[in-house]
């Protein structure tokens, strides 16, 4: 049932052209995964967001800001567009992308023996229609040295990366203790989601 239910997916999205707009290589690999055809485009979007919004709302509206920047794309009616923001939350405070190493050590010094939540937003716009939806997921991590903190930093750079690390990466292996979610949540894209979004869209 599931294996039909996933060629009639495949089967509907035939005749759709799927652009994912996403700079990340971990988007469009988590994408690639789910045997869709797809194009990928990027463009630099402001990020700033109004104030009193909720981790859920700020996910949502950097998505669809993001969507909306590739809004002419949508006036060829066999185009679905999707979007992606992931946001990393330790202690309530939203933890971007680090402007520098001296950045990137005290974000991972924070997130250091400790659980912090990611969250991302994701944005489905057809011609016609559009949805949008979050996913979380809770990341304990270990301790982590000064040493590992600083091997980390210096051989994998992650400073395009919300929270200074990837969990596909060095730091992942050796400090993600246990999850509670999704993992290709915390990589960027819940695809599990998405795939049953993309299903009825």
């Amino acid at each position: 049932m599931v294996q039909k239910s996933y060629l009639i997916m495949l089967d509907n999205l035939k005749d759709r052209h799927i652009i994912l707009a996403s700079a990340s290589p971990r988007r469009r690999f988590l994408l690639k995964q789910l045997d869709i055809e797809f194009t990928s485009i990027s463009a630099e979007v402001d990020e700033s967001i109004p104030e009193g919004m909720n981790p859920d709302e700020i996910a949502i509206f950097l998505a669809e800001k993001k969507a909306d920047h590739f809004e002419d794309l949508l006036k060829d009616p066999k185009n679905i567009l999707i979007t992606a923001d992931t946001l990393v939350l330790i202690d309530g405070v939203i933890l971007g992308k680090p402007e520098d190493k001296e950045g990137a050590i005290k974000m991972l010094k924070s997130l250091s023996g400790k659980m912090h939540s990611v969250v991302t937003g994701v944005c489905i716009r057809g011609h016609d229609k559009g949805r949008s939806f979050t996913d979380w997921t809770d990341v304990y991590f270990k301790s982590l040295s000064k040493d590992e903190i600083d091997y980390y930093l210096d051989h994998y750079k992650p400073y395009d990366k919300a929270g200074a690390y990837g969990a596909q990466e060095w730091i992942g292996y050796i400090g993600i203790r246990r999850l509670e979610g999704s993992y290709f949540n915390v990589m960027g894209l819940p695809v599990h989601k998405l795939y049953e979004e993309l299903s009825s869209f």
